[in-house]
């Protein structure tokens, strides 16, 4: 493992996985009692042969907030009541299927009238424009990245307080002068283009990089050369290869080409607003120097067409491992190409695979299929000759380290999944993270323990435990760089008021011990000022949920703290301990309190803990959350009136599904680029591989459980006599190919007419979406847009609260 900056392709293919899941869960870090219906009820409700679907009401509605907005201020919206799906039995109706037209005048002129309506809302908000002010003064920090050695040169990214985008640097030592090898920033005039991803060769003198537009998934690769001495760089003007998603770059080890994944080109100019599903996805061979029309196609499936591919050369270049996966499930196939019986063209040198082109070639590329089945997860550590070492779920849910040979997998009985042994074994309550080699014969692991991060040093070879390593207190290891290649390794580590510190360490020491490198240092606040602790939720079924709750020292448990919820619950994502200037920005200027859940479906105990709270277990993620929120109430931190729920991706489908189950636990909703339409989440973009967590709605055991939890299609007034919802702010980008914001559009347009469609509505508290404008998912958003974002979502919670401002700030 060479550097660890994110959750691994799963949360990669997860479009519900991403902005709040691990990765994104670090981007937003940086800135960037039973239910009232219970499961069983609900789906005795649905399961019925009724002739159409009817949501059932919660008993009890949300307080009145704030702010209001009245029933004739909504814009109006048409309903098409033409529309209607049988799906096994049940007849569904979709007034809104209109607006999943992202490119239609009727969709356009829809979003430029909610956002009208939002922004006058948001302009009555209080403290709107103080929390932009403090949240760009406490932004306005130096943020460095871990650094790792590629060749000769160390790399790292850094970011000078307020710019857009992070920019990569490389230094000769760690001490010599930076050099920019990267800028985004200099790519566009409003910081849209990000960095999206790259790869360096063998000898670090050629650079691979993927950039997005405008917020979508989307990649064009760019190459650079890097002189190795001066750091000097000189682009590839000709080298750039288009069509690129949800893919890696892995050069092969004489530096001629590289493997990498695209898709068919979209139908769609404007790449990031498209709807269309991604099918058919290509592995990829270029060879420098040739035009992306001479890429070899290695791999393809239309039998299989959701397959998507991975690669790594192991540390030797030998072989080409490559992962395929079949949604976000943490299972993967397991394949293998001896690149040594691959021929070279005579001309280059560079490996021939034209002979193999899946759609050209008359051979069959000679793949060996180490593991080929779904059932578990191999991860590459190292290997030495045809000794392969993997990190692997396979018979352990959290996850273990196993040795085995190449060579022998074929002849021995199971194949290597059962000729295989444990270097380290499955831990009795630990969840095993990662796990990399250094040089010198060290194997570092990193384990979490209760959601915090311990990190081990295991002999290699044995895997004997030579001793912890110290970690600087109680947090998370948001950052990792080492190699098979050198003795030195860093990390980073975070907190909840801490941005955190980068530490070194060199196993060439007489006693290696983590040295800070550098602290990432903030003005504005005091972290002693702050206290962290982890709580127990007991949910409806008697699970023990942890929970981080974040405050000012001295807090009075009266209920009256406004109080931020987050939650992810999803895609085997762990919400790890991480700094958060925005929500720092709450504590300071409200006074308020900050939770996190830490729910079934996340993988914060392994895949146990993750199934669940997945497919036919999904209600279980609603029922932890809504016991956390009753918590933070009994416990005194705050009360229906003082709570919001956070969450985006399939954290917003979490906390809509829960305001339409419990709104009387909740006062506001921020449901970010959420999954709201459970039964058409499939049809759009790389839908299809959250199957795996949610389930299908085409398969007639799945839909009644998707159903009875869809937030589209659950909205109901309350019964009791506080009959309205909590106020909703619901964000989207109509650069979103991964959520793409027709699920956004269609829960707003729904709240709107089911809550507040009639004149004598008791609906007052707001139901909002905020559109933002060339922005997508969350991954490469650029500074100001989060700036802009976090603080209208930060201020209407306030506003809508009815929170005072308390922080001094000039």
């Amino acid at each position: 493992m060479a550097s660890r900056s994110g959750a691994g392709l799963a949360a990669v293919l997860g479009g519900a996985a991403a902005l709040a899941g691990w990765a994104a869960y670090r981007a937003l870090g940086q800135e960037r009692s039973a239910v009232v219906v219970p499961l069983q009820r609900l789906a005795r409700h649905c399961s019925r042969r009724s002739r159409r679907h009817a949501p059932v009401p919660a008993a009890l509605g949300a307080p009145q907030g704030s702010l209001s907005v009245s029933p004739a201020e909504y814009p109006k919206t048409r309903r098409d009541e033409s529309v209607v799906d049988e799906l096994h039995g049940v007849r569904v109706a979709d007034p809104y299927r209109w607006l999943e037209d992202p490119d239609a005048p009727e969709t356009a002129a829809w979003v430029t009238s909610q956002n009208e309506l939002t922004q006058r809302i948001l302009a009555q908000c209080e403290g709107r424009q103080q929390f932009k002010d403090l949240f760009t003064k406490l932004y306005n920090y130096e943020k460095y990245g871990t650094p790792y050695k590629r060749g000769q040169r160390y790399i790292y990214s850094h970011n000078s307080g307020l710019q857009n985008q992070f920019v990569t640097y490389s230094q000769g030592s760690l001490e010599g002068e930076p050099r920019v090898l990267i800028d985004p920033n200099t790519l566009s005039e409003d910081g849209t283009v990000a960095l999206g991803g790259q790869a360096f060769s063998e000898d670090g003198t050629l650079y691979a990089y993927m950039l997005s537009s405008g917020g979508s998934d989307w990649r064009t690769i760019h190459l650079k050369r890097i002189n190795q001495e001066t750091g000097e760089t000189e682009d590839l003007e000709e080298e750039k290869l288009d069509h690129v998603k949800f893919s890696g770059i892995t050069w092969t080890h004489d530096n001629k080409g590289f493997f990498y994944c695209r898709y068919e080109e979209p139908k769609t100019a404007d790449k990031g607003t498209e709807t269309d599903i991604n099918l058919g996805q290509q592995l990829m061979y270029h060879v420098l120097g040739t035009p992306q029309s001479n890429d070899v196609t290695m791999l393809a499936d239309p039998q299989n067409p959701t397959w998507m591919f991975g690669t790594e050369c192991t540390h030797d270049g030998r072989y080409l491992l490559i992962s395929v996966s079949n949604g976000c499930e943490p299972v993967n196939k397991l394949w293998y190409v001896d690149l040594e019986a691959i021929p070279r063209d005579p001309a280059s040198g560079a490996l021939s695979f034209a002979s193999f082109d899946f759609h050209a070639g008359k051979e069959a590329l000679p793949v060996v299929k180490l593991i080929d089945d779904f059932k578990a997860a191999w991860d590459y550590v190292s290997s030495e000759g045809s000794s392969v070492t993997l990190h692997t779920n396979a018979g352990a849910p959290r996850y273990r380290v196993v040795r085995g040979d190449l060579a022998a997998a074929a002849q021995a009985p199971g194949g290597f999944a059962a000729a295989c042994t444990d270097l380290l074994p499955q831990h009795e309550k630990d969840l095993l993270q990662w796990c990399c080699l250094v040089r010198g014969g060290t194997l570092i692991a990193c384990y979490l323990r209760d959601v915090v991060s311990v990190l081990q040093l295991h002999d290699w070879q044995s895997g004997t435990l030579k001793a912890p390593v110290p970690m600087p207190g109680i947090g998370s290891v948001g950052g990792f760089s080492g190699s098979h290649k050198h003795t030195e390794w860093f990390f980073s580590f975070t907190s909840y008021t801490e941005p955190g510190a980068i530490y070194r360490v060199d196993m060439a020491d007489a006693e290696p011990a983590p040295a800070l490198f550098r602290r990432i240092a903030t003005t504005g606040f005091a972290p002693d000022d702050f206290e962290t602790k982890q709580e127990f939720v007991t949910s409806t079924d008697g699970t023990r949920v942890p929970m981080f709750i974040v405050h000012k020292k001295g807090l009075q448990l009266d209920g009256s703290n406004p109080t931020l919820l987050y939650g992810y619950g999803g895609f085997n994502i762990s919400l790890e301990p991480g700094f958060s200037v925005s929500r720092m920005c709450w504590m300071l200027a409200y006074n308020g309190v900050y939770a996190v859940a830490n729910l079934r479906g996340g993988g914060e105990y392994g895949t146990d803990w993750r199934a669940a709270g997945s497919c036919h277990n999904k209600q279980n993620v609603f029922d932890d959350f809504q016991s956390c929120a009753e918590h933070l109430h009994s416990a005194g931190y705050s009360s229906p009136r003082t709570l919001a729920i956070q969450g985006g991706s399939n954290g917003g489908l979490l906390v809509a599904a829960c305001a339409n189950q419990r709104p009387d636990l909740f006062q506001v909703v921020l449901a970010q680029v959420g999954v709201m339409d459970m039964l058409r989440f499939h049809k759009f973009t790389i839908g299809h591989a959250w199957i795996t967590d949610y389930g299908s709605p085409d398969k007639e055991e799945d839909f009644p459980v998707l159903l009875c939890y869809s937030p589209v299609h659950n909205v109901a007034q309350p019964a009791g006599s506080t009959r309205q919802y909590p106020a909703f702010l619901i964000t989207t980008g109509d650069h979103d190919d991964r959520v793409v914001p027709l699920h956004s559009h269609k829960l707003t347009a729904t709240l709107q007419h089911v809550l507040a469609g009639a004149a004598d509505s008791p609906q007052r508290n707001p139901l909002l979406t905020r559109v933002e404008v060339k922005a997508g998912h969350g991954a490469g958003k650029p500074t100001a847009k989060i700036i802009e974002e976090t603080s209208d979502m930060m201020a209407f919670a306030a506003s809508v609260m009815g929170a005072k401002w308390q922080h001094a700030s000039s």
